[in-house]
């Protein structure tokens, strides 16, 4: 015995198992292409374990919490500075600049200064931290 319908075609088709397939590759493909991205590569410079032999006397600045500015432990104003940063530069424009401020140092404190190495023409600025842990 035939049930009622059997002689009809079969045109439904289900499509899920399809837009299963779909989803599947569409997250594969975002993993893919944002795992390809993720890094950049960078040739970092290598520090020797060798005392540097330099001569070149580095300037140190250092900025407070309240503003105040010290070259090599010596207070200036911001002018003195790029003044005394111009003259650094004239005997030796390679001469390295050490940025530092404390915890609680406005960061605009600290702008200013690099500001004015900037426009002194010194390119070669370090800004000190402490390392991790340090008190």
């Amino acid at each position: 015995m035939q049930a009622q319908g059997d002689d009809k075609p079969y045109d439904d088709i289900n499509i899920t198992p399809m837009l299963d397939l779909a989803y599947v590759l569409l997250v594969i493909f975002i993993l893919m292409t944002t795992a390809s991205v993720s890094g950049t590569r960078a040739n970092l410079p290598k520090a020797s374990r060798s005392p540097s032999t330099s001569k070149v006397k580095s300037k140190a600045i250092i900025v407070n919490n309240e503003g105040k500015i010290k070259l090599n432990g010596q207070e200036v104003t911001l002018a003195e500075l790029e003044q005394q940063l111009q003259a650094a530069k004239s005997e030796n424009p390679e001469t390295p600049v050490v940025v530092r401020g404390d915890d609680l140092t406005q960061y605009q404190g600290v702008m200013d200064v690099i500001d004015c190495v900037n426009r002194v023409g010194l390119t070669h600025l370090g800004l000190a931290t402490k390392p991790a842990g340090a008190k």
